[in-house]
């Protein structure tokens, strides 16, 4: 099971969610803590795989690609390893996971527009390993991107008797 993390790391994580741009500094002063402690947390969050990329929190609409979709794939399972490779190698996708079920896997996608995603939803049933795909594409983003409830949930926790 991975390590979790402690309060501390949760009151921080929510801090740098809220000011993703603050220094360590300011994120010192606000939290009650001294710089090197939040500087050693942070290193250790990075290490540790906490804290990812940068790149989730680029809106792909403000690249041209407004038109977002998730093709779930059904993939000859020997060939595993070389349809995570050709997904890897359409700029458009996004993100490749594997599921259990109907389908394999579940590919997001992003396109400029109903042309471009038939294009690549092509390129995708044309990739070595895929059988089937299937597309639904997202009309409206109900709850983004969040783990805000999670950190307050860490961090709120009252510690066990």
């Amino acid at each position: 099971m991975p390590e979790t993390i402690d309060e501390i790391d949760a009151r921080l994580l929510e801090a740098l969610g809220e000011d993703p741009r603050a220094t360590a500094v300011a994120l010192a002063e606000r939290l009650g803590l001294s710089r090197n402690t939040v500087q050693a947390r942070l290193a250790r969050l990075e290490q540790r795989g906490v804290l990812r990329s940068f790149e989730r929190r680029i809106d792909p609409a403000r690249l041209g690609y407004p038109m977002r979709a998730f093709v779930n794939a059904q993939v000859d399972q020997r060939r595993l390893a070389e349809v995570g490779t050709a997904l890897a190698a359409i700029p458009e996708v996004t993100e490749v996971c594997g599921l259990t079920g109907a389908s394999d896997l579940m590919v997001q996608v992003v396109a400029v527009d109903a042309d471009d995603l038939y294009r690549i939803a092509g390129r995708i049933l044309a990739s070595p390993g895929v059988e089937r795909t299937n597309i639904s594409l997202v009309m409206r983003e109900l709850v983004p991107y969040r783990l805000a409830p999670l950190l307050e949930r860490v961090h709120s926790a009252q510690p066990e008797a």
